[in-house]
């Protein structure tokens, strides 16, 4: 029997390019995505955050505080199998490689009036558990904005869009008291002032009155991400400090990790997906709050149900820290075409 009756290239892909300073359509992406975040591999460009709802050309940066803002010529358009480019250095220099994570929501979506807040709109994707919404705070702790998905989500990401601020990442393997800066290198902190001490219900989640998160004259967008068996898992582990490592079980073949140390705040945020690792070992870092070129750091291999450290570096496997991780599948170890997920 399968983990889930669809294909996980269906809502989330991994894309590779080399630039040409012109304008570029980057196909095979398999669908229209909803919500792109794009990388310079050899370069120290910085990482380009775009949705359907905010728009094409309208990007945030997850290694700053940079308020969103219209930058033509990154990316033009979102397409019915990937995205057109610009000419800009940040999405296609000639000579450079770029990498593009791409997730499918549902497309620009609608309001949502489930909780206190109106959001302006909210674009849920019930199947992959995914939702972007939009929303104007109101400055009330223990506010509420309905998130469509229609199960609790384990992961929720904010960025203040109207003004700088910091990016806000609270997951339910920590739990909701708690939260990291997507932006910086610090430790979990316990605060109420993001999420009010709350969980997220299967409707709603819940707002603190933290100005990253729910000022009265502040925008706002979300990514949220529920927990689908075989196609996306949210957790948490501790570090061995082996270079025989930790193992992480996530029930699929990873096409997707992001993880990082909790416990240190000194460590930061580690990208790494089979696109620019299609065999172990898995050694191509980026760093989501850094705009470093692409090097070797951490390393790990991907399995047909997990991912398992082969280092004992600080940022992924110190004996006795705690980390969080985000993950995406590229095969759940029993897929809808019958077909096992095998290790690389």
């Amino acid at each position: 029997m399968s983990y889930i009756t669809f294909q996980p290239s269906d809502y989330f892909n991994t894309k590779l390019w080399n630039g040409n300073s012109s304008t570029q359509a980057i196909t095979g992406v398999g669908f229209q995505p909803d919500f792109v975040w794009l990388k310079q591999r050899t370069g120290t460009q910085r990482h380009q955050l775009l949705d359907a709802i905010r728009g094409a050309n309208v990007i945030l940066k997850s290694d700053g505080t940079d308020a969103s803002g219209a930058d033509t010529d990154i990316l033009n358009s979102f397409d019915s199998d990937g995205y057109t480019l610009g000419y800009q250095d940040q999405s296609n220099d000639t000579g450079a490689t770029y990498v593009g994570w791409n997730w499918k929501a549902n497309g620009s979506g609608s309001s949502n009036t489930d909780g206190t807040i109106n959001t302006t709109y909210t674009s849920a994707n019930t199947t992959s558990g995914m939702s972007i919404i939009q929303y104007s705070g109101n400055g009330t702790a223990g506010a509420t904005i309905g998130h469509g998905i229609g199960v609790a989500p384990k992961c929720v990401i904010i960025k203040r869009t109207d003004t700088t601020s910091n990016w806000i990442f609270g997951t339910g393997a920590r739990g909701f008291d708690k939260f990291l800066y997507l932006n910086t290198t610090g430790a979990e902190t316990d605060n109420a002032g993001t999420f009010n001490d709350t969980a997220p219900s299967s409707s709603v989640i819940t707002l603190g009155s933290w100005n990253d998160v729910n000022n009265s004259s502040g925008t706002y967008i979300a990514y949220c991400f529920a927990e689908k068996k075989g196609f996306s898992k949210f957790g948490s582990y501790t570090g061995n400090g082996n270079a025989d490592g930790a193992f992480i079980y996530t029930g699929f073949k990873p096409a997707f990790v992001l993880l990082k140390n909790t416990t240190l705040s000194v460590e930061n945020w580690v990208i790494n997906d089979s696109g620019r690792n299609p065999s172990n070992i898995v050694d191509k870092d980026l760093f989501a709050n850094q705009n470093y070129a692409e090097a070797v750091h951490s390393r790990q291999d991907f399995l047909s149900n997990g991912f398992k450290f082969r280092s004992t570096a600080n940022n992924s496997n110190k004996s006795g820290d705690t980390y969080i991780y985000i993950a995406f599948a590229e095969s759940p170890i029993v897929s809808s075409n019958g077909v096992p997920a095998v290790a690389r």
